[in-house]
């Protein structure tokens, strides 16, 4: 069972953080390891920016069909 939208939205910024402070704890090299996709740090902070902007997006897409469908 998927948790609800209420609960991700509290639990992926928190596993992103907590992803991001493990990368620095761990990496030598973290400000220019964040640059590499083979890192743990360059997901953490890909994260918390893809979300809102894909639930902005889809929104956006749905407001502009029930706008196209009730004019």
């Amino acid at each position: 069972m998927l948790p609800s939208l209420p609960t991700l939205t509290v639990l992926v910024p928190l596993l992103s953080l907590a992803g991001l402070f493990y990368s620095a704890s761990v990496d030598e090299t973290f400000p220019r390891g964040c640059t590499s996709t083979n890192s743990l740090c360059f997901y953490s902070l890909l994260l918390p920016i893809t979300i809102p902007v894909y639930v902005f997006f889809h929104l956006w897409t749905w407001m502009g069909i029930k706008l196209f469908r009730h004019n």
